[in-house]
């Protein structure tokens, strides 16, 4: 891969899913779009593998993706949730189809007082309908930098060849 296509995809990635995804996804959750949830189908993929909350769990069908959806809306709805921050995002792209987006959420009122903050990365993946995100994976944090939370050290390599 050339960093001319690298730097292209990161580009898509990027705007793909902070310019388009994140802004209807804070509308619906905000209760500020006239769109109900289903527009969620049109950036997550299904099945969508999910691990969070110390589960893992595959969402197989539309409706078990929109009731993931709903899991993670519903208690911000309640808690008077109107938009989120980003303290910290990085994307990897990993060929021309395969990237994955690390970020922080911090969901927020409108007086700015924080509801949650997550570490989550988004694995995606391109295909005739697009960019989808493939599997979820988040931490509840309370840090503000992505390095601070997962180690990005690898792992020695094991001493017996034998």
């Amino acid at each position: 891969m050339t960093d001319n296509s690298t730097a292209a995809t990161r580009a898509e990635v990027s705007e793909w899913f902070f310019g388009d995804y994140l802004p209807r996804w804070v509308a619906v959750a905000a209760g500020t779009s006239d769109e109900g949830p289903e527009f969620v189908l049109d950036y997550w993929g299904t099945p969508l593998h999910v691990t969070a909350l110390e589960q893992s769990f595959w969402c197989l069908d539309d409706a078990s993706v929109l009731a993931f959806l709903e899991m993670n809306q519903a208690p911000l709805r309640e808690a008077g949730y109107s938009h989120t921050v980003v303290p910290d995002r990085r994307v990897f792209v990993y060929n021309t189809v395969g990237a994955a987006i690390e970020v922080i959420w911090s969901r927020r009122r409108a007086d700015e007082s924080e509801i949650e903050r997550w570490a989550v990365q988004f694995s995606v993946a391109k295909s005739d309908k697009g960019w989808r995100v493939v599997g979820i994976h988040a931490a509840a944090t309370d840090k503000d930098r992505l390095a601070d939370i997962w180690s990005t050290g690898s792992a020695p390599e094991e001493a017996n060849h034998g």
